[in-house]
């Protein structure tokens, strides 16, 4: 099965040198193991642009959809037999990249 492991952030600087070091190694490992399908991070918020075309007129806005003090940093997309595996392979990334993560099911 596979989940979405989000990276949950509420600060504006990036990832210090050694995160980045931990995360790559998290990431080596996840694809030794056959876990690896995809991951990726994320510019701040600021950056982000809303697009509403529901109602037959496209609205663009500049700026993030929500105003919160955090944000989606990232995030991977992993294989795992099961929600267990996928909890202890999202813990192992959050000590990885020292946030907050959140472990959602793809249905």
């Amino acid at each position: 099965m596979r989940y979405l492991v989000s990276v949950i952030h509420d600060r504006a600087d990036l990832a210090t040198p050694d995160e980045d070091a931990a995360i790559d190694v998290f990431n080596d490992r996840l694809q030794a193991d056959g876990h690896w399908v995809f991951a990726g991070g994320l510019a701040s918020p600021g950056t982000a642009t809303v697009i509403d075309n529901r109602g037959g007129e496209e609205m663009v806005t500049d700026g993030p959809f929500l105003e919160s003090k955090e944000y989606l940093a990232g995030f991977w997309i992993i294989e795992a037999a099961d929600l267990d595996v996928a909890l202890k392979l999202a813990a192992e990334g959050s000590k990885a990249c020292n946030r907050k993560v959140e472990v959602r099911p793809f249905l």
